[in-house]
């Protein structure tokens, strides 16, 4: 009787044992889950997928464009407008253009569509639209994939913790008293998404993670708020490769078009449809950052700077940018102020980045001789480093500068050792409380 009162006692303490673990188990895992912060991540120029539907009012330019591009379209007309593979076949090159083309109204001061093309960008709130610009194609258009798994792999969870904010990225910002009907809408849209992911996680404040032109948005997101929103609602702002006083890559594209890589695609095709975009002319050279003496193009009888920008503009044949140019985009650019927010700025250097275009002949249809200074591959360090530069007397203003040798603007997404530095930094945020602002540059 002793020895089956010994058994049962230690099937008793064995049992206790187990459901003690398995509670201790639990509660690590609730833990490990409560300590992630929410987190948005905001993609760059093209750095998600557009849908289009054709209407009524479409004027296609040829017979192709009418009746065989695209070959494939969904329920109700809707077809993939970014990124499309057929794009690099010339004839549906210019059916692809003439429906990315935005067209500047004077008079309603704002950008619109091309008529009869409408457009929308697919799940948003989810990362789906980030991680490849097509679907079909994930060997060649893989974008944010690889970040998202590495997040992943810290527990983050699409919907729950994770979060995306895929934009209609041809669109941009204008400076005060103008309107932007579209970009506005995605800051409202991006606002509620901040408010819904804090909601959901029993009120933790967001960390933010943008790439490239997101880092744009995100700012004047974050000016345009008051400072009682921002600190109840962000926790920290990440940006990748951030183009803050944008880049020299941008006159290349304004004077010659630019493939952006696709092969196979004449320039001079995407050139006027480039050249219609208005987060385009949000991104050229900021006088502010890289100067008067600073010559960037060069030809027989000019040579350009930052500051020639509308000089620039007309010569190379595009004079309706001018005025958009210097009434909306000038004054937004012209004071980038500190949101006392903590931010932490990613970066690849060491990378040739195109600094100074020669037209020899001073056609801008024909390449540029082109030399190359230090960068990220795209934007110049001096764009990249330029929050350091303009807030380095502010008081109040945590600012973290992580420079990474040999990663280019894109690579950022998935090289290793970058991936390891972004993790890490999202980490540290997750384990401590929100940072005291103090004056903080680092490089």
């Amino acid at each position: 009787m002793k020895k089956e009162q010994e058994e049962g006692l230690k099937i008793e303490v064995a049992t206790l044992t187990v459901t003690v673990v398995v509670v201790m188990l639990s509660l690590l895992c609730t833990c490990g889950a409560s300590n992630l912060d929410p987190l948005i991540l905001i993609p760059g120029n093209g750095g998600n997928q557009l849908e289009a539907r054709l209407t009524n009012q479409y004027k296609p330019s040829t017979f192709i464009c009418e009746s065989w591009y695209p070959l494939i379209k969904k329920k109700n007309g809707w077809f993939r407008l970014w990124f499309d593979s057929s794009v690099i076949l010339a004839p549906f090159t210019q059916c692809f253009a003439e429906r990315m083309t935005l067209h500047y109204h004077q008079e309603l001061d704002d950008y619109f569509n091309t008529p009869g093309v409408e457009t929308r960008v697919p799940h948003f709130g989810s990362t789906n639209s980030l991680l490849y610009l097509n679907p079909r194609l994930k060997h060649i258009t893989g974008y944010m994939a690889p970040l998202v798994d590495s997040l992943q792999k810290l527990g983050y969870a699409d919907g729950e913790t994770l979060f995306g904010a895929p934009y209609d990225f041809r669109y941009g910002l204008a400076a005060e008293g103008h309107p932007s009907q579209v970009g506005s809408k995605f800051l409202k849209d991006l606002k509620n998404l901040i408010e819904e992911a804090s909601n959901s996680n029993n009120g933790k404040p967001v960390i933010l993670l943008s790439h490239s032109l997101g880092g744009l948005f995100v700012l004047q997101l974050l000016n345009r708020n008051p400072p009682s929103w921002r600190k109840k609602f962000i926790k920290h702002f990440i940006a990748l490769s951030a183009p803050w006083g944008g880049a020299i890559d941008e006159m290349y594209t304004f004077a010659s078009g630019n493939t952006l890589g696709v092969p196979l695609v004449d320039p001079l095709l995407v050139r006027d449809e480039q050249r219609s975009s208005e987060s385009n002319l949000w991104l050229l050279p900021n006088p502010k950052i890289f100067g008067p003496q600073k010559p960037i193009v060069i030809t027989p009888n000019k040579t350009y700077s930052a500051h020639d920008m509308v000089d620039f503009l007309k010569d190379i044949g595009f004079p309706e940018g001018v005025y958009p140019y210097e009434t909306r985009i000038l004054p937004l650019i012209g004071n980038i102020k500190a949101p006392q927010v903590p931010i932490t700025c990613i970066m690849g250097t060491g990378v040739g980045t195109l600094e100074t275009l020669f037209y020899g002949k001073g056609d801008f249809d024909e390449r540029p001789e082109i030399s190359y200074g230090d960068g990220d591959g795209t934007v110049n360090l001096v764009s990249l480093l330029a929050l350091q530069s303009l807030w380095k007397e502010e008081k109040n203003q945590y600012l973290k500068v992580v420079k990474i040798d040999g990663v280019s603007h894109t690579s950022i997404l998935k090289d290793e050792v970058a991936l390891n530095e972004i993790v890490g930094e999202i980490t540290s945020i997750n384990s401590h409380a929100e940072l005291g602002l103090s004056n903080l540059f680092s490089g």
